[in-house]
């Protein structure tokens, strides 16, 4: 009975043991994948900012600038792009629409990225655009992969449309978290006008006849949760100016914006708490499931092989039969 119950927890073992390494390395990059009908927005601030007034071409200085970004997965451009990639793709319909402290629209850039689902890889395909304009992205945008590692990365930057490092500045807590730090600076250049702009009349074909050009410089930041990949917290030392040309009256530049964006308050403490919630879940396929069913593989192996020991321990001579005293007749 014994050797029939170590056979079966032998058994049992063997699954356990076999189960860890294919949760880790076959079901995980199976499962852990960014959803394709994916939804969510984000808020960010630059308080006592400096604003072009393009009524004035004056720069002058506004309690606030809003920029809010929204992300929507495009479920039936990934499924058509899925089946020519031979992988699992996931589609967003990006959209920035910044605002000034009167609410008005300041300019608004839509993009397209297109990705592999699990590893955040570019894919490329039709349809990849900033702000209606083809592009071909490299490296990594809005999220890092999974199991994020402590290196540089490349990261794409939508302004000048390239790809540069964006380099890991450290580790540190961040609302009970511990994230990666990372930092990336785009040096002055060249952009082009968004294609909406502020006011009737004004298109980028019309800026560049009088021979006006925009230019771009910034320092981001984020706050990255290495589990999920996922920014916390993000922000931007962001400057924009307009430069030469007859529509500025002589001057050599002015500025069309500059401050520091930050994430506001409360889209941090919701991005925070769906991470953590998306943490439990990775660390469930990469680590608590498969390192407890190696542990628990392990102690059967042991309980078995303990039965099978037991099993085969020699018994001890049987006792000699004691013989019965014959009756005694009168």
């Amino acid at each position: 009975m014994r050797r029939k119950a170590s056979l079966v927890l032998l058994a049992c073992a063997v699954f356990c043991a076999a189960l860890s390494p294919l949760l880790r390395w076959y079901a995980f990059p199976r499962l852990a994948r960014i959803p394709a009908g994916q939804y969510q927005d984000m808020v960010l601030e630059a308080r006592n900012a400096t604003l072009l007034d393009y009524g004035t071409m004056r720069a002058k200085k506004v309690p606030k600038v809003t920029i809010v970004q929204t992300l929507k997965g495009n479920v039936e451009a990934a499924k058509r792009i899925e089946r020519a990639a031979g992988r699992p793709v996931v589609v967003w319909d990006s959209l920035s629409y910044v605002q000034g402290p009167d609410g008005k629209m300041v300019s608004k850039v839509p993009e397209r990225y297109i990705f592999d689902a699990h590893s955040q890889d570019p894919v490329h395909a039709t349809g990849e655009t900033v702000d209606g304009d083809p592009v071909t992205r490299e490296g990594i945008e809005f999220k890092w992969p999974f199991l994020t590692q402590r290196r540089d990365y490349e990261y794409f930057d939508a302004q000048t449309r390239t790809t540069s490092p964006i380099h890991y500045r450290g580790t540190r807590t961040f609302r009970g978290l511990t994230v990666y730090c990372f930092e990336q600076t785009i040096p002055w250049t060249r952009v082009p006008l968004p294609k909406t702009m502020p006011v009737q009349g004004i298109t980028p074909e019309s800026v560049a006849r009088t021979g006006t050009t925009r230019w771009y410089s910034t320092v981001r930041r984020f706050w990255v949760e290495p589990v999920t990949g996922a920014p916390v917290y993000g922000e931007e030392i962001h400057r924009e100016e307009l430069r030469g040309g007859t529509l500025l009256g002589g001057r050599a530049k002015v500025t069309a914006f500059a401050g520091h964006v930050r994430m506001r308050e409360d889209y941090i403490d919701h991005t925070v708490a769906l991470v953590r919630h998306n943490r439990t879940l990775v660390l469930a396929l990469t680590s608590y499931v498969p390192w407890g069913s190696l542990g628990l593989g392990l102690l059967l192996l042991a309980l078995s092989l303990w039965l099978e020991a037991r099993a085969r321990r020699p018994r001890g001579p049987a006792p000699a039969p004691t013989e019965e005293p014959e009756p005694v007749s009168a």
